[in-house]
C-alpha cells in the first residue's frame, strides 16, 4: 500500500444554501480563504464555484471567480479544478464562460443528465436567510441536470482540447461509466484520467458499500489502468465512503460542498476540518497523501503556469 492518494476539497459547491450552514464560503474573499486553508491542511485539488456575494446564490460570472481564483493560485501549489457543472438551473453556455475564462488546469465534467435533487432538505429549514433559497432547494424537485452526449462533447473540445484542461470525469451511477466509455472509444478522452464515483445523491446510485464496489469494478471492466479512481459520499456518507473507498484503492473527495458536516450532529467549521479529519483516517490507514505535484504527474496536467489567471 505505497500508493499516494490525492485528496480533493470542494469548497462551496451549487448545493447546499448560506441558510444550511452558517461556515458554508460565500464571498471570494472566503472562498479564497477556505481554498487556502484547505490546502494546507492537505488537498492537492481545489474543486472551485463561485456565490454571488450578495446573497450567496450560484453564480456563473467569469469575473467573480476572477476575484479568487488569482488568490489561491498566488498562496498555495494545489491544482484548481473548476466546476463545468454550475448548477442545475445554469446554461451550458453559463456553466462553460469560468472555465474557459481561466483555462484552468482542470475542471469537473458531469457524465450524464440526470434528476438531481436536494428538496427534502427544504423541510428541515423554519427560517430562510434569503428569498431566493427555498424556491431553490424546493425547485429541484422538478428539474433535469442536463448533460447530453452533444453537451460534453462540446466541453471535450472547447475546454479539453481547446484550453489543455484535463477533467475530473464525475459519474453518479454506472450508465455514467458507460458514456465515458463512449467518449474514450471515440477518442476524445485519453488516460490518465480521473473518474470520480459519487454515492447518495438522490437522482443517482445509493450510498451502500456494495454500489461503490459495484462502480470500481465496473470501472475496471470499461477502463483497465487507464484510469485513476475517487471515491465522493454525499452528506452524511462524505467520510465513510471516503474511508472504504480508500481501502479499496481509492482517492478521495471532501468539503463543504459535498457535506456540511464534521460528524453526526456537527457542522465543519471549515473546509479544512473535512480535510484534516480524512487526512488522519488516511494516516492511520499507512497510506501517503499525495502533493500536487505528485497529482499533476499522476493525471498528466499542463501545471499551474499554464492557467489565465
Amino acid at each position: 500500500m505505497s500508493r499516494k492518494v490525492i485528496i480533493t476539497c470542494a469548497v462551496t459547491g451549487a448545493v447546499h444554501t448560506p441558510s444550511m450552514s452558517p461556515h458554508l464560503p460565500l464571498t471570494p474573499d472566503q472562498i479564497a480563504q477556505e481554498a487556502i486553508e484547505a490546502a494546507e491542511a492537505g488537498a492537492a485539488i481545489l474543486h472551485l464555484h463561485a456565490r454571488d456575494p450578495a446573497d450567496g446564490r450560484p453564480s456563473a460570472d467569469p469575473d467573480v471567480f476572477m476575484q479568487f481564483l488569482p488568490q489561491i493560485k498566488a498562496r498555495t501549489n494545489a491544482i484548481i479544478n473548476l466546476t463545468s457543472g454550475g448548477s442545475t438551473k445554469m446554461t451550458l453556455e453559463e456553466r462553460l464562460a469560468p472555465p474557459l475564462r481561466a483555462r484552468p488546469e482542470m475542471a469537473s465534467l458531469n457524465m450524464g443528465s440526470m434528476n438531481f435533487s436536494i428538496h427534502t432538505a427544504a423541510r428541515k429549514i423554519d427560517t430562510w436567510t434569503y428569498d431566493w433559497e427555498k424556491p431553490y432547494v424546493e425547485g429541484t424537485e422538478d428539474t433535469i441536470f442536463r448533460n447530453t452526449f452533444k453537451d460534453i462533447a462540446r466541453i471535450l473540445k472547447e475546454l479539453g482540447e481547446g484550453c489543455g484542461t484535463r477533467f475530473e470525469f464525475e459519474c453518479y451511477d454506472v450508465g455514467h461509466l458507460y458514456n465515458l466509455a463512449h467518449f474514450v472509444d471515440a477518442g476524445l478522452v485519453k488516460p490518465p484520467f480521473l473518474i470520480q464515483t459519487i454515492c447518495g445523491i438522490l437522482g443517482g446510485i445509493g450510498p451502500e458499500p456494495d454500489n461503490v464496489a459495484y462502480m470500481r469494478q465496473t470501472a475496471n471492466r470499461l477502463f483497465g489502468g487507464d484510469y485513476h479512481w475517487s471515491v465522493l459520499g454525499a452528506g452524511r456518507h462524505q467520510m465513510p465512503l471516503a474511508t472504504y473507498g480508500a481501502i479499496m484503492g481509492a482517492n478521495v473527495r471532501v468539503g463543504l460542498e459535498d457535506s456540511l458536516f464534521l460528524a453526526r450532529g456537527e457542522l465543519a467549521r471549515s473546509n479544512a476540518d473535512q480535510v484534516r479529519k480524512i487526512r488522519r483516517v488516511l494516516d492511520e490507514l499507512s497510506l501517503d497523501i499525495a502533493t500536487p505535484e505528485d497529482a499533476r504527474a499522476m493525471l498528466g496536467l499542463k501545471g499551474a503556469h499554464a492557467v489565465a489567471f
